[in-house]
Parts: structure tokens; sequence; C-alpha cells
């Protein structure tokens, strides 16, 4: 049964998937399509929003330190920029990140907010040094948190009101 849904299905999973992968919609826009959209069961709309969500994330926490140290090796510019953004992020912030450490990035990731999810908290993970199995971690926490919290908010105020409202 499963394997025939998903046979018949396959192009509306593929854009649930991808659409999680974005960096603007993230599972924040995804769940929702699969669900009023799709008409896609949760439990599949659930597993491929979060694989879809994932994937960039763990791409940008092992990618972004390799990256950085070869342009601030090759180019000036480079080098100050990262220098700059390291040494003032770090400065300015990095007491208030120990602080709350343990569940910071989590529960940024968790908010299904604009500008807060896997891709952003990749991101700061990466401007914050943390440990790329512990920034990852921390990641999928949050889109766990962010994927039940958009899915409650669907399931009760629905698909119109949800894309108005959200």
């Amino acid at each position: 049964m499963f394997f025939e849904n998903f046979t018949a299905n396959i192009g509306n999973y593929f854009a649930v998937f991808f659409t999680a992968m974005t960096p603007i919609g993230e599972l924040r826009a995804s769940i929702p399509v699969g669900l009023g959209v799709y008409r896609l069961d949760i439990f599949s709309t659930l597993i491929i929003s979060i694989i879809g969500n994932i994937i960039p994330a763990v791409v940008i926490v092992y990618a972004l330190e390799p990256i950085s140290k070869f342009l601030m090796k090759r180019f000036r510019p480079a080098d100050r920029f990262f220098t700059w953004l390291f040494n003032r992020t770090r400065r300015k912030y990095y007491k208030k990140f120990e602080k709350y450490s343990g569940y910071a990035l989590a529960t940024f990731v968790g908010i299904p907010l604009p500008v807060t999810g896997a891709w952003t908290g990749a991101l700061i993970a990466f401007v914050f040094g943390i440990p790329p199995k512990k920034a990852i971690l921390d990641i999928f926490l949050g889109i766990l948190m962010a994927s039940a919290i958009v899915t409650v908010i669907f399931k009760t105020v629905g698909y119109v009101k949800f894309i108005t409202v959200g």
C-alpha cells in the first residue's frame, strides 16, 4: 500500500523535499505544501521535510570552514572580512552564547519565524565555531521542534489561514 501511494505521489514528495531544502521556505513552507496543497499524509510529509531541511545544514556546517580558510589564504579582503566577522561576533555575543549554549542553537532553529531555521543555524554554528557534530545535533533538534510547531499550527488553523497569517 505504501509503495503504491509513494509511486503515485513521487512528484509531490520531491516538491515537498526540495521546498524543505530552500533557505527561505525550509519546513515552514514544505509542511503546509505537503499537507495542504498535495494532501500527503502527515508522517510522509514530516519525514521528507525533516530530511530535506537537514541536508543543506549538514553541507553548510561541514563546508563553510574549509571554504573560509581557503579564501582567507588566497584573498586578502576575504581574510580581513572573516577575521573581522569572527572577532566582532565572538567579542560581542560569545558570553551570551556560552551562557545558553546548551540549547541556544536548537531553540533558535526551532522557532519557525523568518530568518530562523537550519540554514541560519548552520551559519551561526560556523561563526561561533561550534564543533560540527554538536552543531548538527542542535540543528536537528531545532528542526524537530520547528516541524512540530508548524504541524500543530497548520492542523489547528488550516491551510488558508496558515498561508495568510504565516
